[in-house]
């Protein structure tokens, strides 16, 4: 299927048109056909050769300008007419600005009302009007509703038209903006629209922009058949169930879920006006939406445009800007960012107008990743952009130039760490994160393995060629004072009047413990390296499962101990727990002298061995 809008001049004959290619009555309302006048949008369809041509006819009076752009924003192509015997008139040149600022290229031109006067004149005046916009040239014919002259030909021309516009991409993300909602009895809330990539199936689940509500597809109809999927372009109704499906109207828009970003913000390049001339509040037509947002100059022909409600916009979005009563031209927009930085700094303004001037809204990840630094994968291709390369770290991507400064910086932030603190030279993972202004944690551990300067312990980060801290006589003197009194209870952790009485602070404990002359189980809780393997052997040889109390006995230890010194042993994978009494040791778990459970590392190794049970 393809689909196309009318447009032209109030009483130039576009439904009449319509509804003699078709055979069917696009006006909808009695009160449409009694006046002979179109008031909202109407929707028919005929076959040309082996495909189906869907109209949606649109309204010409000046006073629904807004339900014309509802009609024809989502629509990729239009059937332009013009009157013989009237020509050229104020709403045909409105409607041509519109068309002009979504940067419609596809249209066929038809000059209606033959039988009534020489259509020559007209047609050469209309083409000329239309040429210099982004229409270019295009196919016109002269024809009349009422004899039937010229139709077949526009026939040709139409089907020609629909065979040249591009393929939609039916794997796209669905946004589909709505242009009617209504309620059938038995069947609940049914909404309509052109849906223009992207393919529907029932069952499918679709949110509003928003996220207020989510729904589930419960049936499909497109030009009035049943169907269990449809794929774009094409003329839809949608029958939908879900909390607050009964509020959906024309301007709203059901969309894939987790694949949009909802904007109140946005900025844009404009035509059709310089952007200083623009009134401060004007209002935004995109698909069927028709929004109020206030514009912020930035450059000659760039602006900030902030939004009254979100909207899911992507990068290179046609809309138009139209000033409400229609007293100026309406200006097209072309989306530039949807997801723009603040200005809140002195110059922000200057220095932002100058970026936008080399921005073309055109789909470039590179060029997008080059400007953002650090960009998550799912925002962009959000945005619309798609996204160049592979992740760095999670679903974070990284301009290459900005990883290689990064990288850099760390090593410096962790060597300038190690020069100041010699007790304690690790540098904490989240205040490196601080230091750099990383959004995520993961980003750090991803430049730490990536630069060969560094090495990460227990979620700290050393100078590669940093052998650890360098313990001072008192410190190594106190820790072998530790060792003796462990060595005679290895899982009775000294009291903090023991530490204090040897002169071990929090400083030198850690210091200590990053040394591996000591192993930290919590805080102010330090036992000898080793003491959690053998631990778990100890607990191995209990009945399994066992309670903290057996533990404790079995440990010779105290609560104090035995509570922090089980969580260590929960999170090294030795022991596991069973509820909220009881625990036992994992069967699964590595007892290497005193070397830590991995995990991962097992659950590798059981994987690879899952096709060998018979050994």
């Amino acid at each position: 299927m393809r689909v196309l809008a009318t447009a032209g001049h109030v009483d130039h004959g576009k439904s009449a048109l319509v509804r003699a290619l078709t055979g069917m009555e696009p006006d909808r309302y009695e009160e449409e056909r009694r006046r002979g006048l179109t008031l909202d949008l109407g929707f028919v369809w005929t076959r040309l050769g082996d495909d189906h041509l869907a109209f949606v006819d649109v309204p010409g009076h000046e006073r629904f300008v807004p339900t014309m752009l509802a009609g024809v924003g989502p629509v990729p192509a239009v059937l332009f007419v013009v009157a013989a015997d009237q020509g050229w008139q104020p709403q045909s040149q409105e409607h041509l600005a519109i068309l002009d600022a979504l940067g419609v290229r596809h249209a066929v031109l038809a000059v209606t009302r033959s039988d009534l006067a020489d259509p020559e004149p007209v047609r050469a005046d209309a083409v000329e009007r239309l040429a210099g916009t982004s229409l270019g040239k295009v196919p016109q014919v002269a024809v009349s509703a009422v004899t039937g002259a010229g139709l077949d030909d526009l026939r040709v021309e139409l089907a020609r038209l629909a065979a040249g516009l591009p393929a939609p991409d039916p794997d796209a993300d669905v946004r589909l903006w709505l242009d009617r909602a209504f309620t059938v009895r038995g069947h609940g809330t049914v909404v309509t629209g052109t849906l223009g990539a992207g393919t529907l199936r029932v069952g499918d689940r679709l949110v509003t922009a928003d996220g207020a509500a989510v729904l589930r597809v419960r049936g499909l109809q497109s030009l009035h058949e049943e169907r269990t999927a449809v794929g774009a372009v094409a003329r839809v109704a949608v029958n939908v169930h879900g909390q607050g499906d009964t509020t959906l109207a024309r301007g709203q828009v059901l969309l894939t879920p987790d694949r949009w970003l909802c904007t109140e913000a946005a900025d844009v390049r404009v035509t059709g006006e310089p952007v200083a001339e623009l009134p401060r509040w004007v209002t935004l037509h995109i698909g069927t939406a028709a929004v109020p947002v206030t514009v912020r100059p930035l450059g000659p022909d760039t602006a900030r445009l902030t939004l009254s409600r979100g909207l899911p916009l992507r990068v290179g979005d046609r809309a138009v800007l139209r000033e409400p009563g229609g007293t100026r031209t309406p200006c097209g927009v072309t989306i530039l960012d949807v997801r723009p930085p603040r200005l809140t700094r002195r110059g922000a303004g200057r220095a932002r107008a100058a970026e936008l001037e080399t921005m073309t809204g055109r789909l470039d990840g590179t060029a997008e990743l080059r400007r953002r630094k650090l960009v998550r994968r799912a925002d962009l291709r959000a945005m619309g952009v798609p996204a160049p390369g592979d992740p760095v770290a999670g679903d974070w991507l990284a301009d290459a130039a900005h990883w290689t400064l990064l990288k850099d910086r760390l090593a410096g932030h962790v060597l300038e760490h190690a020069r100041a603190h010699p007790l304690d030279p690790g540098l904490p993972a989240e205040a490196a994160r601080r230091l750099l202004g990383l959004p995520d944690r993961a980003l750090v551990d991803a430049l730490a393995a990536a630069q060969p300067r560094l090495r990460a312990r227990q979620g700290r980060l050393y100078p590669a060629d940093s052998p650890g801290p360098a313990l001072p006589a008192p410190v190594r003197a106190a820790v072998d004072a530790l060792r003796r009194d462990l060595a005679r209870t290895p899982f009775r952790a000294p009291e903090a009047g023991r530490l204090a009485e040897l002169g071990l602070d929090r400083k030198a404990l850690a210091a200590a413990a990053a040394a591996g002359a000591l192993l930290r189980i919590a805080d102010g809780i330090v036992l000898l390296p080793g003491a959690d393997a053998d631990a778990a052997a100890v607990l191995r040889a209990l009945p399994q499962p066992f309670t903290l109390s057996e533990a404790r006995r079995a440990l010779d230890t105290t609560r104090r101990v035995a509570v922090p010194l089980l969580e260590f042993l929960d999170a090294r994978g030795h022991t596991e727990r069973v509820d909220e009494q009881h625990r036992r040791c994992r069967a699964d778990a590595v007892d290497g002298g005193g070397q830590e459970s991995n995990p991962f590392l097992h659950s590798i190794m059981t994987c690879g061995d899952a096709g060998n049970s018979d050994k």
